[in-house]
């Protein structure tokens, strides 16, 4: 017997088994990681228990917090890093410049409307029981007669409204208790319209316009608008002369209407500002050769700076009258802090337009006051827009 025929046969080696490949759900393709590279649906599904959810959502805030910490300190300390960051292509640490922009945007003007009525009370009177009734009205006490401009109308609209309730209480099983409630109201709603008519008539005696024709009467009769559009622009004019008047008057109601107006539309007003401030730079810097979009991005992360600057003055405001009946000092202190605020914000967007378009100083300043010069002048117009706006309701 030979030796190959004593030596043992070895066995055939086997390829290691490997584990079936994993679909996606959505579109089947082979997955390759914890999300579908085809249609980008998450492996995870939702029906599993709660508290593999939470713990799902605490990771995505603990990481969203991350990302503010790695974006606030530059967003305020360091003009054109975050900008510069973004066209370098390190994005993922920092929060998108649209989402950083709309939220410090929708922040800063809740603050400041805090602020400004910040340490003011409505005024009240005595009720029974040592309880307080609030004198103030609410913006829909002038109800369904708030569109009326003449007491007449009004008068009118009443009759109407009374005449129906009138014939509802004689309907079998009707509710008496609660049709009083309603002729109440509406006597309530007239009453107030009324008010604010006479007020009007009182400082403009010869303004009133008459409802049943407005194209005779109207100052915003346009003839290629159409007819609707003339009424409401007429209505929006009254209101205005009104609100004016009431202001004027010392009406605290109608400012804080006006305020709470105003900071209703001042985000819209910013958000259509933005691709305009872009614009300019596009104009400024045209032999840059630079994309409108990173025009954008510049624009984007400049709002966001002065809407953070903005908020933390109105922090620092609410702060100062707080601690001002106990400490003078620190008081004194939040307002060299506001004005130290003021004094850097123009300074960093002037340290932005360089850092960003690495021009010498010269151009630099010069297009920094060019186009500082042309978005004020658009900005005092949108605010004067909005402002007609808040007073036209």
């Amino acid at each position: 017997m030979s030796s190959n025929e004593l030596a043992p046969t070895a066995a055939p080696e086997t390829e290691p088994a490997t584990a079936p490949a994993l679909h996606c759900a959505n579109c089947q393709a082979p997955l390759q990681g914890p999300f579908c590279h085809a249609c980008g649906q998450s492996v995870k599904s939702v029906l599993r228990p709660i508290h593999s959810m939470v713990e799902d959502t605490l990771d995505m805030v603990f990481h969203v917090d991350e990302r503010i910490v790695h974006t606030l300190p530059p967003l305020f300390l360091k003009p054109g890093f975050l900008t510069l960051e973004y066209f370098a292509g390190r994005r993922v640490r920092y929060v998108q410049p649209f989402r950083l922009m709309f939220v410090f945007c929708l922040l800063a003007f809740f603050a400041v409307h805090l602020a400004i009525g910040f340490g003011h009370t409505d005024s009240t009177v005595p009720a029974a029981h040592g309880t307080h009734v609030t004198t103030k009205w609410s913006d829909g006490d002038a109800g369904e007669f708030a569109r009326d401009t003449t007491e007449e109308g009004v008068q009118k609209r009443l009759d109407a409204a009374q005449g129906q309730i009138d014939a509802a209480r004689h309907k079998p099983g009707a509710d008496i208790a609660a049709l009083d409630d309603q002729s109440a109201q509406r006597v309530h709603e007239a009453n107030r319209r009324m008010a604010e008519l006479n007020a009007f008539e009182h400082n403009h005696p010869d303004e009133r316009v008459d409802p049943s024709h407005p194209e005779e009467a109207t100052r915003f009769h346009i003839g290629w608008l159409p007819n609707l559009v003339n009424i409401r622009l007429e209505q929006g004019w009254v209101r205005v002369k009104a609100n004016l008047a009431a202001m004027k008057d010392g009406d605290a109601d109608a400012k804080e209407r006006f305020i709470t107006g105003l900071f209703s539309v001042l985000p819209q007003t910013m958000l259509v500002l933005l691709p305009v401030f872009a614009l300019l730079l596009k104009i400024v810097y045209i032999f840059r050769r630079r994309l409108y979009m990173e025009h954008m991005i510049v624009s984007l992360h400049s709002h966001a700076f002065l809407f953070l600057s903005v908020l933390l003055v109105a922090l620092l405001s609410m702060l100062g009258s707080l601690l001002r009946p106990h400490a003078q000092w620190a008081y004194t202190t939040t307002g060299w802090l506001q004005a130290a605020i003021f004094t850097w914000m123009p300074i960093y967007l002037l340290l932005t337009q360089k850092r960003v378009y690495r021009q010498g100083w010269f151009k630099t300043v010069m297009k920094y006051f060019f186009a500082g010069f042309w978005y004020a002048w658009m900005l005092f117009w949108a605010l004067l827009i909005a402002a007609a706006i808040s007073l036209s309701h």
